[in-house]
C-alpha cells in the first residue's frame, strides 16, 4: 500500500498485511496521505455510457478542459526549469537484496479464496491478491528506501530533482522501461495514469479525491521526463510524487463507463516481474504468477536479487488450519507463523517437521509501525457517546493480560494510535491499566451502580453495562475470551460476535457496531495518518453547525474508516493544520497534540503490538544476510527470497529416504530495538 492507497483491514489470511496489512491492508503507502476531507471533483462528471466518445476522445477532451493541470514543454523548458536543482539516483545507499540470489524455481503458498477480479482499482479490488499483481511487485517512479527512512530508492525513475520552492519534483525515466507485453514505458502512460486516477468512471472515489487535492498538476517534457507540481509542500513531498504505480494507456483503450464489467478479468500488462498467463488461471482451485521473460528491470540497482523464482503458485485454501496442515504436509513452502498459536502450539520447537529440519522456523525483527490493533468504540451507540462509560471500559480491558497469556510475552500494550515512527508521539499518553475498581467507579458516574445476580453492573432503569464485540479475526477469538472474563470483574459484560471477513468489514464500515476489534494497515510511512480513522468530516455528513456543535440531524456516513464516530471540532482543525504541515518538527508538535485528545476522548481502546514477524519455510527457500529490509512487514513485501533448486532436491530425497537435516531454529536481530 503506498501513499496513494487508503487504509485497509488487516487482515489474517496471509502473513502479508496481518503482521503488520489491501488490504490490504495489508496495505501500502508511505506518506501521511489521508484523504481530504470532501470529495473533490477531479474531473467534469462522467458522461453517460451512450454519450461516451472513447478513451482516447476522452483523455484528449480532459487535457483540454484542464489545461491547467496538465502540461507540455519542450527539453529546453526542462534545462530551464530544473537550473540549480540537484539531481540524485540513490546510487550512494546500499542494497539490501543479495545480488547473488539464484534465479529459477517454483515458490508454493496459499491465498484464502480466488480473486473476485483481476483490476487493482474499483469495487472489489483491495483484496489480499492485489499485492501480487501490484503492491509488492509493480515499480512506482521511485519507492522509499526500507533501510533508510525519508530516503528514496530509483525505480522506474532512474534520477529525479526537487524544487521545493515550486512543490515540484522532476522524474527521469528508464528508456529500457517495457510492459510484460513489449510496449515500451513512456510519459504517454504517465498522462493516462493520472487521467486514469481522478476519472469518475473508475467508481473509486477515495482515489479521485486523493489525486484531486494531493496534485497540482503533471508537466511532460519528452517521452521520458516529466514532473509533478504537489498542491501542498510536505516533509515527504518526493514520495508523494514519486510512489505512484502508473497504468498502461494501450490496454485501456475500452475504458469507459462499463470498465468494471469490461475489464474484470482482462490481465494488465505490469512494469513488474510477475505476470499472470491465461493458461495458468485454474478457476476456483489456483492461479499462478509467471515471471516475465527478459525482465527490463532484472539487473537494475534495487531491483537484483529480488523476485526470484520463475513462478509463485497460489492454491486456494479457504481454511487457515488446513492451509497450516497443507504446508506442513510440504505442499505449502512458505507459511506465516505470527500468530503464537501456531509459533507454540501447532508447530513448537520439537515438532517432528522441525526436528526432522524439514521446516525452519524464524523470527525477524523489523522496525514497523504495527498495525493499530485496538477495541474501538462506536460513540453513535447509545451509552458509548458517555466518556464515563468509554473510560470505564479502558480500566476494565485487560490487554496486558492478552500480552502476557494470549502472547506469551513477546507482545506489549501499544502507547499510542500511532506508535512505531521513530519518535514518542506523545510522552505524556500512557495505556490506562486495567483496575475493576477504577472501572467500577467511571461506571458508577454513568449511573452503573447495582451489580446483578450474573455480576453484570445495572443503571437504575434496568439496563445493563454490556456491548457486543464485533470482529473478523477467528484466531482472536481466544483474545476476546480473556477480555470477556476480564471485564466481568469490572461489572461489565463483552459478548463476542466473530463474523466472516466480508460481513464483519462491512458492519464495522457501516457503522453498526458497537464495539470492534480491528486494526488498519500500517504502510511504512515517515509520519502517521489522521485523517481517515479521527476526522468527524469522515465520520458524518454534516458533523456541526455553524457553530461548531454537533448538528443534532447529521447522518452517519458509511464505507470510512472512521469507526468510532469520532466528531471532535477542535481534533478536526488540528488534523487540518498537520495535513498541510511542511516540516516533521510541526508534524511531531501537532501529532502530539491529536494523540492528546483522541486519548482524553478514549474512544480507542489500546491493543497489543509486535516487534518482529515470524514465519516457517523449506530449509530450500534463502534469504540475504540480514534476512529482510528493515521495514519489511512480511516475507513477500520485497520479494528478498530466492530457491535453492540443489538443496531443495537434496531435501526431498533426504525426506524420502527418513533422513534428518540440521534442525533451524532462527532469529535475525539485526534491527531489533533495545
Amino acid at each position: 500500500m503506498n501513499s496513494t492507497r487508503p487504509l485497509l483491514l488487516v487482515s489474517l489470511a496471509l502473513g502479508a498485511l496481518a503482521l503488520g496489512g489491501c488490504g490490504k491492508s495489508e496495505p501500502s503507502a508511505s506518506g501521511s496521505a489521508a484523504a481530504p476531507s470532501a470529495p473533490a471533483a477531479a474531473a467534469t462528471p462522467a458522461p453517460a455510457a451512450n454519450a461516451f466518445p472513447g478513451m482516447e476522445a476522452d483523455l484528449q477532451r480532459t487535457l483540454k478542459e484542464q489545461a491547467s493541470f496538465y502540461h507540455f514543454k519542450t527539453p529546453a523548458d526542462l534545462a530551464k526549469d530544473t537550473q540549480g536543482l540537484t539531481w540524485e539516483d540513490g546510487s550512494d545507499e546500499a542494497e539490501f537484496a543479495d545480488p547473488a540470489a539464484k534465479k529459477g524455481g517454483t515458490l508454493n503458498e496459499y491465498i484464502p479464496d480466488f480473486p473476485g477480479t483481476f483490476r487493482t482499482m474499483g469495487p472489489d479490488a483491495s483484496a489480499s491478491f492485489r499485492q501480487f499483481i501490484l503492491d509488492y511487485v509493480a515499480p512506482a517512479f521511485t519507492a522509499p528506501n526500507p533501510n533508510l527512512p525519508g530516503r528514496e530508492m530509483p525505480q522506474l525513475a532512474t534520477s529525479w530533482a526537487f524544487d521545493p520552492a515550486h512543490k515540484t519534483v522532476y522524474f527521469r525515466l528508464d528508456p529500457a522501461a517495457r510492459w510484460s507485453d513489449g510496449v515500451p514505458f513512456t510519459t504517454d502512460d504517465v498522462v493516462f495514469t493520472w487521467y486514469y486516477y481522478r476519472s469518475p468512471l473508475i467508481n473509486d472515489p477515495w482515489m479521485n479525491d486523493f489525486y484531486a487535492k494531493t496534485y497540482d498538476g503533471i508537466t511532460i517534457y519528452d517521452a521520458h521526463t516529466f514532473s509533478v507540481t504537489l498542491k501542498d509542500l510536505r516533509p515527504d513531498s518526493i514520495d508523494r510524487a514519486g510512489n505512484i504505480n502508473p497504468y498502461p494507456k494501450h490496454f485501456f483503450k475500452d475504458f469507459g463507463p462499463d470498465w468494471v464489467k469490461t475489464y474484470n478479468w482482462r490481465i494488465c500488462p505490469t512494469l513488474g516481474a510477475y505476470t499472470i498467463l491465461e493458461e495458468d488461471i485454474k478457476r476456483p482451485s489456483s492461479i499462478t504468477l509467471t515471471h516475465v521473460k527478459d525482465w527490463w528491470a532484472e539487473n537494475r540497482r534495487f531491483m537484483r536479487g529480488r523476485f526470484n523464482p520463475d513462478r509463485i503458485h497460489l492454491a486456494v485454501i479457504r481454511d487457515p488450519d488446513k492451509a497450516f496442515e497443507a504446508f506442513v504436509r510440504g505442499d505449502l513452502d512458505i507459511f506465516p507463523l505470527q500468530n503464537p498459536q501456531l509459533w507454540y502450539g501447532k508447530l513448537p520447537d520439537n515438532h517432528p517437521s522441525v526436528t526432522s529440519g524439514f521446516t525452519v522456523k524464524a523470527r525477524f525483527y523489523n522496525q514497523i509501525p504495527p498495525p493499530n490493533f485496538a477495541l474501538w468504540l462506536n460513540e453513535a451507540m447509545p451509552l458509548l457517546g458517555n466518556r464515563d462509560v468509554r473510560l470505564g471500559i479502558h480500566h476494565a480491558t485487560n490487554f496486558a493480560l492478552v500480552c502476557q497469556q494470549y502472547f506469551r510475552g513477546d507482545a506489549t500494550i501499544q502507547k499510542t494510535t500511532a506508535d512505531g515512527y521513530g519518535w514518542d508521539i506523545n510522552p505524556a499518553v500512557t495505556p490506562r491499566p486495567f483496575d475493576p475498581a477504577k472501572a467500577r467507579a467511571y461506571f458508577a458516574k454513568a449511573g452503573f451502580t447495582t451489580q446483578g445476580p450474573d455480576g453484570v453492573l445495572v443503571d437504575k432503569d434496568g439496563h445493563r453495562l454490556s456491548f457486543t464485540i464485533t470482529t473478523t479475526y477467528k484466531r482472536y477469538t481466544d483474545v476476546l475470551v480473556i477480555l470477556k472474563q476480564e471485564a466481568l470483574k469490572a461489572g461489565l459484560e463483552y459478548n463476542i460476535e466473530v463474523l466472516d471477513e466480508t460481513t464483519g468489514w462491512q458492519k464495522t464500515q457501516q457503522k453498526k457496531h458497537e464495539i470492534t476489534l480491528a486494526a488498519l494497515s500500517r504502510s511504512v510511512e515517515m509520519y502517521p495518518r489522521y485523517w481517515e480513522m479521527y476526522s468527524g468530516e469522515n465520520a458524518y455528513d454534516v458533523p456541526y453547525l455553524p457553530d461548531g456543535s454537533p448538528n443534532p440531524a447529521r447522518k452517519i456516513k458509511p464505507n470510512t474508516n472512521n469507526f468510532s464516530s469520532l466528531a471532535i471540532p477542535e481534533l478536526d482543525q488540528l488534523i487540518k493544520q498537520y495535513d498541510k504541515t511542511e516540516t516533521m518538527e510541526q508534524v511531531k508538535i501537532l501529532a502530539a497534540k491529536i494523540e492528546q485528545i483522541i486519548y482524553d476522548d478514549a474512544s480507542w481502546v489500546n491493543g497489543w503490538k509486535l516487534p518482529f514477524y515470524r514465519v516457517g519455510y523449506r530449509p530450500w527457500i534463502k534469504w540475504p544476510k540480514n534476512f529482510d529490509p528493515m521495514q519489511s512487514r512480511d516475507t513477500e513485501e520485497f520479494w528478498t527470497m530466492w530457491i535453492d533448486q540443489d538443496e531443495q532436491k537434496a531435501t526431498l530425497e533426504a525426506k524420502a529416504a527418513g533422513r534428518s537435516l540440521p534442525v533451524q531454529i532462527l532469529s535475525y536481530d539485526h534491527y531489533r530495538q533495545p
